[in-house]
Formats: C-alpha cells, sequence, structure tokens
C-alpha cells in the first residue's frame, strides 16, 4: 500500500490555524519533497459564534466540526492546537504525531507595560479564559476583566486600539502568527501554568488509515508525546470531579517526567510537582489530579 497522491488536511481557516498547518505540511514533505498536500478550510463552531464566552460553547468547539471533515471523508488528516482537542479521544480517529512542541507558556500582552505587577489599578484586561482571569485575579485583585473574542490579530490590536490595556495569550500562538513584537511579559510557572497541552499541535487521521497513520507517526516527537500525555490525563482525571480552571507543564528530562500541575480559585491556588518514569507519563498526569482533587475536596 502507498500513501495517497493527494493528502486534504482540514484545518480551521484562522491565520493561526493556518500557520499551524503549514508547519505540519513543511515537516511531511521533508519526508517525501513530492508529497501534495491540500489544505481544506473548515470553520469550527468557536469560529462561526464569536459572541458567547468559550465556556458556553462546550469543549471541542474548535475541533468537532474539523473532526467530521476527517469521519466523513472530505479530509485525510487534522491539525489542532492540542489544547482545543476534548480529552476523550474521538471515536474511529488517532493522534497519530504529536510534533516538536513550542514554548507552552503564557504572555502577557499589554503594549509597553512589561509585567502583571505594573498595570494601572483598575486596568481592564480581555480573556475569555477562566484559568487566565482567575491566574491573573490572585496577583491583581483590582483589575476588571472583560471577555475578548477573534483570532490572535484581533486580540492584539484591541490592546493596540486601547479597548483593553491587556491580554494574555500563548506565546506559541503569537510566534506562530508572526506577532512575538506583541509579548510584554512571559507568564512563568507556577503561578501562571499553563493550559494542559498549550504550545503543542495534535495531528489526527482515521483509526483506519493505517498507512497515513504510519506516515505522520514519523514526525512525532517521544517529549512532546510524553509530556501532553501526562497533562491531559491531569485535566481528563480533574474533570471528573473538579470544575475550577486548571493549568499543567510536564518537562522531559532522560527518561524522567517532571509534572507541574495546579488549580486555581478566587482564595487561592494549590500547586502539586511530581516526577516520574515517562513511560508512565499517564499514570503520573492521573496521580498528579487525584492529589489536588483531595486536597479541594478536604478544604472547608
Amino acid at each position: 500500500m502507498t500513501v495517497p497522491p493527494l493528502i486534504r488536511l482540514a484545518t480551521r481557516p484562522t491565520p493561526l490555524a493556518r500557520a499551524q498547518s503549514a508547519l505540519v505540511v513543511r515537516w511531511l514533505r521533508a519526508l517525501g519533497p513530492d508529497l501534495q498536500v491540500e489544505i481544506v478550510p473548515i470553520r469550527s463552531a468557536g469560529d462561526v459564534d464569536q459572541t458567547r464566552p468559550i465556556e458556553a460553547l462546550g469543549r471541542g468547539a474548535f475541533a468537532k466540526a474539523v473532526q467530521a471533515a476527517l469521519l466523513d471523508g472530505r479530509a485525510d488528516l487534522a491539525v489542532h492546537s492540542f489544547k482545543d482537542l476534548p480529552t476523550t479521544p474521538a471515536l474511529d480517529l488517532t493522534v497519530a504525531a504529536v510534533p516538536v512542541r513550542a514554548d507552552p507558556r503564557d504572555v502577557l500582552v499589554a503594549g509597553p507595560i512589561r509585567s502583571v505587577a505594573a498595570l494601572p489599578h483598575g486596568a481592564v484586561v480581555g480573556t475569555d479564559s477562566p484559568r487566565r482571569r482567575t491566574q491573573l485575579a490572585l496577583q491583581r485583585p483590582d483589575v476588571v476583566f472583560v471577555p475578548i473574542r477573534g483570532s490572535v490579530e484581533t486580540r492584539v490590536r484591541k490592546v493596540a486600539d486601547g479597548t483593553v490595556a491587556a491580554t494574555v495569550l500563548a506565546r506559541a500562538g503569537l510566534e506562530r502568527a508572526g506577532l512575538a513584537q506583541a509579548i510584554s511579559a512571559v507568564l512563568e510557572p507556577p503561578d501562571f501554568l499553563p493550559a494542559p497541552a498549550q504550545g503543542a499541535l495534535a495531528v489526527e487521521t482515521r483509526a483506519t488509515d493505517i498507512v497515513l497513520r504510519r506516515l505522520v507517526e514519523r514526525i512525532d516527537d517521544p517529549a512532546a508525546r510524553a509530556a501532553t500525555t501526562a497533562e491531559r490525563a491531569f485535566l481528563r482525571t480533574l474533570e471528573g470531579g473538579c470544575s475550577v480552571p486548571a493549568g499543567a507543564l510536564a518537562t522531559l528530562d532522560g527518561a524522567r517526567l517532571s509534572l507541574q500541575a495546579g488549580v486555581y480559585e478566587p482564595t487561592g491556588a494549590r500547586f502539586v510537582s511530581l516526577t516520574g518514569d515517562a513511560a508512565a507519563a499517564e499514570e503520573l498526569g492521573r496521580q498528579a489530579a487525584e492529589y489536588l482533587l483531595a486536597r479541594v475536596a478536604h478544604t472547608p
């Protein structure tokens, strides 16, 4: 069996999603210069509905329409920001590759203001993320939060035109979109833990498409795979017993995987750091969640 002469790659139509897909195309073509890839733009529920908060749209708002294109045969591959994928795998689909991960940290976008501490009293911060709101509020309870939607470019522009004083975005997204110059400050863990799997891409195929799966598996990065496995296992376990905002970041050193994880509430944050074998990444994430769930449950 051979790879089809034309591979159709489904992705959202935003500039960032297209830039991420271009990275995947470049990596795939490095495996075979004659490989032909066609981009299939798919609008997600999150792209269509720009009024409701992200949490109101439900988990997977940015991924389900793209996955549907895979399942109904309109596309052969799909590229996602891994943090947008639901932690429960889609039936009949598989994440064939998690390529080399970009910097997973969040950053402050605030023009000339270079730190959270330097934001003016009562500054208006635009974000739709409960995790980011809570993390910022713990350090700056005086700031005012407003919802902000749209592409990375749109959100950066709203800071530049004074609609909001600041916003918080993923460093990886800004750099992939060519907007690294908008970064005012990098927000460091553990106070600002990123979303699980932030900075990583997920390349999905149909589970039954063995030939294409084997091709895509060649751009998988073991370090990114292990780290995101632990982080997503943490989130999946936490979702079963806790609805508070959470962040996680895992790093690989040889065969050892270190995981920092946290849950954020208006009254404070709880953290845990665990280290284990990279081969047991799933278990490491689960243990971190169970530890924090026990602490939340026994807090008066």
